[in-house]
């Protein structure tokens, strides 16, 4: 039987797989000094400022954390004068706390699991956080040529932290997270978006590649159907987070073997107050008679292992695991073997 990782690496290059990869159990998140010295915002908490100062909250009745961008907090005042706003934070770290990150990457086996870095936000996220996800937009039409010297500096302040990355830690994956869409739109039309974001993806997942990173998991949770071949282009192996709203299955038929998809299973299907077990079994048992098993690996959308609410994650991984014993024969015991522990991030 294949251990997770090599199961995985079968789904997306398209040779032998021998079950369906359940979510994200080959793949361990793990983190680098930059993320370990940022705040770390729980709900509930109001107002925290990261190294970018960016203003946080994360209030109690909403999924998430989101910057806060009433007048005062904008962070990119004036597009035209982004340098006198925006300062990148050092990614000068001691020792002490490379080694501190390496060991968390030295405790996971790398025989069964990607050992995959966490990087977020991404570049087009950061000038929304910067700028309001508003004057981002309009800036994008107004000022390209100001907003595309903002992304260079968040390109080269992106590719010094991969380059500690890579010479630190040597990770065999890079989970990169940049969402790029609604459920069932582009932020960006494709020729704007390539325009601004595909060159700079490309110095940057190039280098991962480059230094030794095998699988690059570029996380948008959200339509990015008509950004498939700019992903492609990007580098990107794995899109996970894809929508129901994205066609899948035709996404796969066109496109498998250049990129692989990871998602189908949206939150709003399982994550909400009441779901049950069979919420969880009838999602994951449609996403895999939908998508297959090649080039595909089904998972609740959101970008890390977890949900919104306590429990739906598993019930998924359960509905997959009791697929995999009934469908190719496995005992729990082999699928538990073949695989790192759980392992529940958010």
């Amino acid at each position: 039987m294949l251990t997770a990782k090599e199961n995985m690496r079968q789904v997306i290059r398209g040779g032998s797989p021998d079950r369906v990869v359940n979510q994200y159990e080959a793949v361990s998140l793990l983190f680098h000094p930059y993320l370990m010295t940022q705040p770390l915002l729980q709900r509930g908490m109001e107002n925290v400022v990261n190294g970018w100062g960016v203003t946080n909250s994360f209030p109690a009745n909403v999924p998430g954390s989101f910057p806060v961008h009433t007048p005062d907090k904008i962070v990119v005042k004036d597009i035209e004068q982004w340098q006198d706003y925006v300062k990148a934070p050092s990614l000068k770290f001691p020792q002490e706390l490379w080694d501190a990150a390496k060991a968390m990457y030295d405790a996971v086996d790398g025989t069964k699991s990607y050992k995959a870095t966490f990087v977020a936000p991404g570049l087009f996220e950061q000038t929304h956080h910067l700028c309001s996800m508003q004057e981002a937009l309009m800036n994008y039409m107004e000022y390209p040529d100001e907003m595309k010297d903002l992304i260079k500096y968040l390109t080269d302040w992106e590719l010094e932290l991969a380059e500690g990355i890579c010479s630190h830690l040597h990770p065999d994956a890079i989970f990169h997270h940049d969402d790029w869409g609604s459920e069932i739109n582009s932020f960006l039309r494709p020729s704007v978006f390539e325009d601004f974001f595909v060159d700079a993806y490309k110095q940057i997942y190039g280098y991962y590649k480059s230094h030794g990173v095998e699988l690059i998991i570029h996380h948008s949770d959200s339509y990015g159907a008509n950004l498939v071949p700019a992903m492609i282009e990007m580098g990107i192996d794995v899109w996970q987070g894809c929508m129901k709203s994205n066609n899948v299955p035709e996404l796969i038929a066109k496109y498998g073997g250049k990129i692989s998809f990871m998602g189908e299973i949206d939150n709003k299907q399982v994550d909400f107050e009441g779901w049950t077990q069979a919420d969880c079994d009838k999602a994951a048992l449609n996403a895999i008679q939908r998508c297959g098993n090649r080039y595909f690996i089904p998972c609740i959308t959101q970008g890390g292992p977890g949900s919104l609410y306590e429990g739906t994650y598993k019930g998924i991984w359960d509905a997959i695991d009791r697929y995999n014993r009934e469908t190719f024969g496995h005992t729990q015991e082999e699928l538990d073997n073949a695989r790192p522990p759980i392992s529940i991030m958010f």
